[in-house]
Formats: structure tokens, C-alpha cells, sequence
């Protein structure tokens, strides 16, 4: 870990986190018996790592979802085989954030980590099959 500031109160900072995930984190200023210390706002620091994906959904609209409910063109959501229905994922590809629930099952490809739905590729503009990267 390393920090670097300026006169000005500017500052940068680099952090290894345990792993992919949420964190909260604050500044603290420095301070000594005269001069108590100035805490920021908490703010929401997002980890992640490097996941394969394909999409669906076209040709199985109307069909069920192993979460419960129906496929439809705009259901977003992810299939994830081992990840509890209902647990949120935070997906990033190329400056575009959404943070979707795990909808139903699969991939059923080797090497795909997701399957997004249709609605949830539409929204990151995600070719048909890549590597985003994933908060879980």
C-alpha cells in the first residue's frame, strides 16, 4: 500500500484488496494533539477480476428460469452454475457498469464463467462472447 499527496490536499492512493468484492472505504487526514483529523465521506470501492461470457435468450423467451419466473427480451440477470439465485453481480466492460441478480443456470460451455441475458448485454454492449470483468 502507498499514498501520495500535495499541498493542495490532493491525493492518491494504491491498495491491494483481499479479494474481488465491495469495500467501504474513508480517508483520514493526519493529525497530533493540536489538531484533530478531518474524516471523509465513506464511499463504495468495487474489486474486480476477469470473467469469460456468452449470452442468450433468443429462442428460449418464454421459457422458465431455474431462479423462478420467465425469460423475457427484458429480463437482466446473469446464469452463474454455482452462485445462490438472487445474489447480485456487479459487471464491467469497457466503462459500463450493471449490476444484475443470478437469474438462472449455466454456462453449460467450458471456460464461460456467465451467460447473460439478452437485456443485460444490450445494456453493456457486450459482443456474443468475451471477457468483462466481475464482481464475483
Amino acid at each position: 500500500m502507498g499514498a501520495t499527496s500535495s499541498r493542495s490536499g490532493a491525493f492518491s492512493l494504491r491498495w491491494r484488496p483481499r479479494g474481488v468484492g465491495s469495500y467501504k472505504v474513508r480517508a483520514y487526514s493526519l493529525h497530533d494533539e493540536h489538531l484533530r483529523a478531518s474524516i471523509s465521506a465513506a464511499r463504495r470501492v468495487t474489486a474486480y477480476r476477469t470473467a469469460a461470457a456468452s449470452y442468450y435468450g433468443p429462442g428460449l423467451y418464454g421459457g422458465a428460469l431455474a431462479c423462478g419466473g420467465r425469460l423475457e427480451p427484458g429480463t437482466l440477470g446473469v446464469a452463474h452454475k454455482t452462485l445462490p439465485c438472487g445474489s447480485k453481480v456487479r459487471l464491467r466492460y469497457r466503462g459500463r457498469t450493471v449490476t444484475v441478480p443470478v437469474v438462472d443456470r449455466g454456462p453449460y460451455t467450458a471456460g464461460r464463467d456467465f451467460d447473460l441475458t439478452a437485456a443485460t448485454r444490450a445494456r453493456l454492449r457486450f459482443p456474443t462472447t468475451g471477457v468483462l470483468l466481475s464482481s464475483r
